[in-house]
């Protein structure tokens, strides 16, 4: 039972190194969008820049990132 464990415990720890790298990448580009939204200085320049559609859809992206950060550094129940 314990060599069934560690392979489960192991397999698990390398699956959620893949929503981890995701959320990151969905947050930070949720972060970005919200700045050229809010058109704020340092925000690289596009077709985005100063249209507050993107605020909403900035702030979505980057709190479904958070959430996938957060469901992929939780801890497995022990059961």
């Amino acid at each position: 039972m314990c060599a069934l464990r560690v392979v489960f415990g192991g397999y698990d720890r390398r699956m959620r190194i893949g929503p981890l790298v995701l959320g990151v990448l969905v947050l930070g580009a949720g972060l970005v969008w919200t700045a050229q939204g809010l058109n704020l200085p340092f925000a690289p320049r596009s077709f985005m820049t100063a249209d507050r559609a993107w605020v909403v859809i900035g702030a979505v992206a980057a709190l479904g990132g958070a959430v996938l950060i957060g469901r992929s550094l939780r801890r497995p129940s022990a059961g």
